[in-house]
């Protein structure tokens, strides 16, 4: 769709959508393009990872942290989390503590080595999210923050085993293309 057109109406949608026209691959594809500038910036200037990266300002802004919370607030499974974790304390910028109360629970810090990086890489996200910002006008900013909320809520409401099975009862229509050519039904499209 070009950048300033009007948003189709839900009448007028086709079935014909392709990958590139869906919302999700579109974000997905933004998402990509954000991550793949700042690995490279974060590898150059500070020499860590973006797995690196995420686990040092997570650990910079809430600390102490375990390893499960971080792995959740991260968006990692537990065992990535933890081998992110094991380098970053291998090359001293994270400490492992204890716990007091239970042995098996260990809390992570940033070390005075760590948050000096962490402090740099602040500044640097901090540089780039200023280069984004400045390419919407003030209201785009505003609606942007609107509808990524919006997005979320029902991202979150669509990733729920409920709103599957709402979705299943749906009465089902030919997609476009694979109704005219006979291969495959909508489900088999990518989503």
């Amino acid at each position: 769709m070009p950048r300033n057109a009007p948003a189709p109406s839900p009448e007028s949608r086709s079935d014909d959508i392709t990958i590139r026209e869906l919302l999700s691959y579109r974000i997905h594809r933004l998402a990509n393009a954000l991550s793949q500038g700042a690995a490279r910036r974060y590898r150059a200037e500070f020499d860590v990872s973006l797995m690196e990266w995420r686990t040092l300002a997570l650990l910079g802004d809430y600390a102490p942290l375990t390893l499960k919370d971080l792995a959740r607030h991260s968006g990692l499974d537990k065992s990535l989390a933890s081998r992110t974790v094991s380098g970053l304390v291998e090359r001293r910028l994270v400490t492992r503590t204890v716990g007091a109360d239970d042995a098996r629970e260990v809390s992570l810090r940033l070390s005075a080595a760590g948050r000096r990086v962490f402090e740099g890489l602040m500044r640097a996200a901090r540089a780039r999210n200023d280069v984004f910002l400045a390419a919407l006008s003030a209201e785009e900013r505003a609606m942007l923050d609107a509808a990524i909320d919006k997005l979320t809520a029902v991202a979150r409401q669509q990733a729920k085993p409920e709103a599957w099975s709402e979705a299943a009862a749906a009465p089902r229509r030919p997609a476009g293309r694979a109704a005219r050519t006979g291969r495959g039904a909508a489900s088999d499209q990518p989503a």
